[in-house]
């Protein structure tokens, strides 16, 4: 199949305020209809900033004992249990528990996430993972970044944010760390920090030292963080400022791209936002879907955006790129159930060709399995009508079954 793209020139610039916004564009009937119905949701109050808030009020910051961030160092054997030692096996997974302050650890290939399934607190509504190769799992908490050894499974440090996030609370809306991810040297953490009702940083944490280091400023609500394959630039992708803002990780200076084949129409009450990113192991480009229609691919250096055709009409959150370029995308259901398709996993190969396999149920991320055979996809969701589960899907087949995981399972490693 081939897709028509074309070239969209988008202004580069520092960020400071969130992207103004710039009036109606050039949008498709299916979209108009669209933006019609979100008007009667944001007056409803059901729509606040682009995707409704499913969480709960305040909730105290927890201590549960672990090591102090001082204590980096690894025990030389896993935590009993009441079972005998634990074992994590190659291919377990590690999810982070949005609707609770843990972590679960499962086993994908069993129906109830195996025997060696448990959980580990590593903090207020956590959000995104990043697996180290020493090991360790980071993890976006909205108390701070938590680092968990996942041979004992057990949390070695919960390092506190720089940046003032207001009360420790849950849901989709909450202050603290959402995308996450690492240096290609495992040197340093980089955590996209949410700050209720302004712009966000992007905090940077020294896995040695295990401290914040700096902290750049950002958009709002970074859902996402990339780093690009040489390690030279930083990605938070910034879901109600309507673009990306790529740092430099030797200055520390930023700069923002836009980003929104629909325009900035609707503001925080548009549900045409970018949400996550892949960066392309080809070239560098960074990835954004849109609503299964289009495909943003910018250039970071230039901040170029172009825009490919994409097939499964339906809202899309989470993304993922794997080496050989093939791209995984979620879809997490309709925005108008009249006019849109349900939820999915849309497989794009490098060349532009599609495959959407249905999937049952809104769902948020998705992780692939070492040797590309099996997409895993967390069934959480930031939204209302997640489920406590992934859908594990075989490639190959379009084969999808489900595994019981934590409370509302968001971000995932695979270990």
């Amino acid at each position: 199949m081939t897709h028509r793209a074309e070239e969209v020139p988008r202004t580069v610039g520092a960020v400071l305020t969130p992207a103004p916004s710039t009036g109606p564009g050039t949008r498709t009937p299916v979209v108009r209809r669209r933006l019609a119905a979100l008007t009667g949701a944001v007056l409803l109050g059901a729509v606040l900033a682009g995707c409704a808030d499913g969480g709960a009020g305040p909730a105290e910051a927890r201590d549960d004992g672990a090591a102090p961030a001082e204590a980096s160092a690894r025990p030389s054997a896993p935590a009993p249990t009441g079972d005998g030692p634990v074992r994590t096996s190659e291919g377990m997974l590690l999810v982070t528990d949005f609707g609770a302050d843990s972590v679960t650890f499962l086993d994908p290939s069993e129906p109830d996430g195996g025997s060696g399934r448990s959980s580990v607190k590593v903090g207020t509504a956590p959000y995104g993972i990043a697996l180290a190769d020493d090991g360790t799992a980071w993890v976006a908490t909205a108390e701070g970044v938590a680092a968990v050894d996942t041979a004992t499974r057990r949390r070695t440090a919960l390092i506190p944010y720089e940046t003032d996030t207001g009360p420790v609370s849950t849901g989709e809306y909450r202050g603290g760390g959402m995308g996450i991810a690492l240096s290609p040297d495992g040197t340093h953490v980089y955590v996209g920090v949410n700050v209720p009702g302004g712009n966000g940083t992007l905090e940077v944490v020294d896995t040695r030292e295990r401290r914040v280091v700096t902290a750049v400023p950002v958009g709002r609500r970074p859902f996402d963080v990339d780093v690009s394959r040489d390690g030279r630039q930083v990605y938070t992708t910034d879901h109600d400022s309507f673009g990306v803002t790529v740092v430099d990780a030797g200055t520390w200076r930023s700069r923002r791209i836009e980003v929104a084949p629909y325009g900035t129409e609707g503001g925080l009450g548009s549900w045409l936002k970018p949400h996550y990113t892949a960066v392309r192991p080809s070239d560098g480009a960074l990835l954004l879907p849109f609503e299964g229609e289009r495909l943003a691919v910018v250039d970071p250096d230039s901040g170029r955006v172009r825009i490919e055709r994409m097939t499964a009409d339906t809202h899309q959150h989470g993304a993922v790129v794997t080496e050989d370029g093939t791209l995984y995308v979620v879809g997490t259901g309709p925005i108008d159930p009249a006019e849109d398709e349900g939820p999915s996993l849309t497989v794009r190969a490098p060349g532009g060709e599609e495959r959407v396999i249905p999937l049952d149920g809104p769902h948020e991320d998705v992780a692939v399995s070492a040797d590309g055979r099996t997409a895993y996809v967390s069934g959480g969701f930031t939204r209302d009508g997640y489920w406590n589960g992934l859908s594990v899907v075989d490639v190959a087949t379009g084969e999808v079954r489900r595994v019981e995981a934590g409370a509302r399972p968001l971000g995932i490693a695979v270990l």
